[in-house]
């Protein structure tokens, strides 16, 4: 009995959006720092408070080999003492699923989602008969609203744990599913899916763009002065610090423009998860992308790359290890991230052809999902992979500190992970211009552009988009903007951005997966790449005769 009292590291077990991070926040006073979709914590988050060191472990999709889903399992074999989480609308199915996981621990169970069952002698009475048949306390609760009897049971719970069994045969005997809406409907629910996957990502670059137009005047004339001055210092570390591509000078575009893109985009998906619109979402959408080798899990990753791609390539953790490279594959490929969208709509306004923006993202879609479908591996086309989710989940109105806690996580990503990247690619254009490596290669490059029916100085903001994507701005300088044709800025403005991932994303997947993973993509998204502009370049030449 002393080792149980000695033990005080509690690893957090429970599938999916059942409110791990929320209850476990609750027990110690602490924030969540859950980031990715669908409840999907993709690393551990440790948590100490109440004489208890919490391990808050990514939510277990039953029957997958995701990574989250390993690294839950893995923390398992850990500890001994293991606090239980599942949700009171599926009492019996979950036990079902995570007793056998969790044999030879102990520790204790709490029921949430109480508040969607009614609380009545017969419920309480339910749980009593499973606590007598295993052996164990059940506690349940609202993992937001947790009160003080609620959490002084379960920390009692754990610091005198009992042993879990396989399995229990008694049974609570309810299962209680929400109400079926719209998203649900034959016919109106695919589209209301896909309209509400795709608002978030048009409402932030619309907003952010607007907000970074008025403050990028203000911003550029105080950054100018000490871009003059630091531009006087001896090469290379002028160019480093104000050249082209420098920090100081590229550094306003990404707080500016990019961050605050990021930022509306997390808020916005952070509703959604937190409202369980997510999943609802994922769910409608599924049937529609499992041909092409994504679950609709992945095509809801594949759409947060308009955010950012570095939050969005590690949040595919959660993934199925046989769609994880597809998704990959498409993040890289088809999520025009902040800055790539930003500069796109800059090019298209400086052409006075604004209206291209819809052209674009319909192109854009369609060869994303063609390539997608080429490139997928045959398992994960399979009509045998299935979406891992029990049954519908409630919708619910998200409190403040719930959609913060969300958005928390993934700015985290962002700001830890895409920033210092950011100074990487950064120092590496600012050398490689210094160098004169870029002009060299896109004067190389220039007499290819003729396949693509584009002048030769089209190559140098080719170029440099595989290196940042806000490189497709170069399109708007003056000259080049007003020799070309409204088919052959759309062309220009795809090829820059899809001929290659930006060296970013490319350092995160790298990180991600393996260099020889993104040697392989590199090579293969280059040669779709061609291909696809070549159609719409020719084709396009071909039908407006």
């Amino acid at each position: 009995m002393n080792s149980r009292h000695n033990n005080h590291r509690v690893v957090v077990i429970g599938k999916e959006s059942t409110g791990k991070s929320q209850l476990v926040a609750s027990l110690t006073g602490g924030s969540s720092r859950a980031s990715g979709f669908r409840g999907s914590t993709v690393a551990c988050e440790t948590y100490r408070g109440a004489g208890h060191t919490f391990v808050d472990t990514p939510g277990i999709l039953r029957k997958s080999d995701a990574l989250t889903t390993r690294t839950a399992l893995g923390q398992l074999e850990q500890t001994n003492t293991v606090l239980l989480v599942v949700q009171a609308t599926h009492l019996d199915d979950e036990l079902a699923d995570l007793l056998p996981l969790v044999k030879d621990k102990q520790g204790a169970v709490a029921v949430t989602f109480w508040d969607k069952v009614n609380a009545t002698e017969e419920t309480m009475e339910g749980l009593e008969r499973l606590s007598r048949a295993s052996g164990l306390p059940f506690v349940p609760v609202d993992a937001r609203r947790l009160s003080g009897d609620q959490r002084i049971q379960l920390l009692a719970g754990l610091l005198s744990p009992e042993p879990f069994p396989q399995g229990i045969q008694e049974r609570a005997g309810w299962r209680i599913e929400p109400k079926p809406t719209l998203l649900e409907h034959q016919y109106l629910g695919p589209v209301l899916a896909v309209f509400l996957l795709l608002l978030p990502a048009v409402a932030a670059v619309w907003a952010a763009n607007t907000f970074a137009g008025l403050v990028d005047p203000a911003v550029q004339s105080l950054t100018r002065p000490l871009a003059e001055r630091l531009g006087q210092l001896p090469s290379p570390a002028s160019e480093v610090l104000a050249g082209r591509y420098g920090f100081l000078t590229m550094g306003p575009l990404l707080f500016v423009w990019a961050v605050p893109t990021v930022v509306l985009y997390s808020l916005f998906l952070s509703i959604y998860k937190a409202s369980g619109l997510i999943d609802r979402i994922t769910t409608t959408i599924h049937p529609l992308v499992r041909p092409l080798g994504l679950s609709g899990r992945d095509l809801v990753r594949v759409v947060m790359g308009f955010g950012c791609n570095v939050p969005a390539v590690i949040s595919t953790r959660a993934c199925s290890s046989c769609s994880r490279g597809t998704c990959i594959s498409a993040i890289a490929f088809g999520a025009a991230c902040s800055y790539q969208l930003g500069a796109t709509l800059g090019v298209f306004a400086a052409a006075g052809l604004p209206y291209l923006i819809l052209p674009y993202l319909l192109f854009l879609s369609a060869t994303t999902l063609v390539y997608v479908r080429l490139t997928a591996p045959r398992e994960a086309r399979s009509p045998l992979n299935l979406l891992l989710i029990e049954g519908r989940n409630f919708l619910q109105w998200p409190g403040p500190s719930t959609i913060w806690r969300e958005t928390r996580g993934t700015l985290g990503q962002f700001f830890l992970k895409a920033i210092p990247i950011f100074f990487v690619v950064t120092l590496i254009a600012s050398l490689l211009d210094w160098l004169g490596v870029i002009w060299n290669l896109a004067a190389a490059l220039g007499p290819l552009m003729a396949l693509f029916h584009l002048p030769a100085e089209a190559a140098l903001p080719v170029v440099l988009a595989s290196v940042r994507k806000d490189g497709i701005l170069l399109f708007a300088e003056p000259d080049l903007v007003e020799a070309l044709t409204p088919l052959q800025v759309l062309t220009g403005v795809y090829l820059a951005g899809v001929l290659l991932p930006c060296l970013v994303t490319m350092l995160t997947i790298a990180r991600e997966q393996s260099k020889r993973f993104v040697l392989k993509l590199i090579g293969r998204q280059a040669l779709a790449a061609t291909i696809f502009t070549v159609l719409l370049a020719w084709g396009g030449t071909l039908l407006s005769r």
